[in-house]
């Protein structure tokens, strides 16, 4: 039995570092599958959203003009 690796997650560049607005991803998991995995760094244990490639360049493309 197999068990599945704790996922890496890594803050944005773009977070405020204030511990506020951020958002993390797990690069190493969208390596592998393709998947990316966004969350909010202010609750880990919360749900995720899953977003392919376009989709992760659009958000990190809006994060770019936000700020």
């Amino acid at each position: 039995m197999s068990s599945t690796p704790a996922l890496r997650w890594v803050s944005s560049t773009y977070s405020d570092g204030q511990g506020g607005e951020c958002i993390q991803w797990a690069p190493e998991h969208a390596l592998a599958t393709g998947e990316f995995l966004v969350r909010d760094s202010k609750n880990p244990s919360g749900p995720h959203l899953t977003l392919s490639s376009n989709g992760f360049t659009g958000l990190v493309e809006f994060a770019k003009n936000c700020a």
